[in-house]
């Protein structure tokens, strides 16, 4: 692939040129001198082709599509309308400041209309978002974007609560601030109780 696109809510566009392998690997190793050390010493050698490996795995979010998963729906839900909810989904992502990690959890609810989607499919939009560099505001948004447009439900509830090593880790040092981000779009955000019952669930 020689192109990369980037995000603008959930669709991708803008394509840029995608560097090359060996681009990539000498990018780390000019990191390394910049950083005070020698990228040619034993421990340092197979660095650059380490790190390209890990960014290889960190931000695949870039080569999937969110509504690829969420259009594999299911439309005999026996008038099944209340809220699906999963809860605790694992969050690993890298802030698109500092590329430093924010690791946490996402609690993700829709009320059905007249389809539904299977419940991995759920979970691997949030691992998509999250597998690329992101704030958590946007990330959130984009989540409870992708499943509002495909499935077309009464309404979506995100939450992200998360803990950012480029605060724990850097700058301020405050190593046990987590952040809390939300997202409501139909009922989840007219009806308060439905809302209430969202965050009880959440154990928020």
């Amino acid at each position: 692939m020689d192109s990369i696109t980037t995000p603008g809510s959930f669709e991708r566009t803008e394509p840029v040129k995608r560097p090359t392998r060996e681009e990539a690997e000498e990018a780390v190793r000019t990191l390394l001198a910049w950083a005070g050390d020698d990228p040619r010493r034993e421990g340092l050698i197979d660095t650059p082709k380490r790190v390209v490996n890990a960014y290889k795995e960190w931000f695949q979010g870039y080569e999937e599509d969110p509504v690829k998963y969420l259009s594999r729906t299911f439309d005999d839900v026996q008038g099944y309308d209340d809220l699906v909810m999963l809860r605790e989904i694992e969050v690993e992502s890298h802030c698109e400041h500092h590329m430093a990690p924010f690791l946490g959890k996402a609690y993700v609810a829709y009320q059905p209309t007249e389809k539904v989607v299977g419940i991995s499919k759920l979970a691997r939009v949030v691992e998509i978002f999250s597998k690329r560099l992101q704030t958590q505001e946007t990330m959130t948004a984009q989540i409870c974007d992708a499943i509002t447009e495909s499935l077309a439900p009464a309404g979506c509830a995100v939450l992200i609560d998360a803990k950012h090593q480029c605060m724990t880790t850097r700058g301020v040092h405050h190593p046990n601030v987590s952040t809390i981000t939300t997202q409501f779009t139909g009922v989840f955000r007219t009806d308060e109780d439905k809302r209430n019952r969202f965050f009880r669930l959440a154990g928020k």
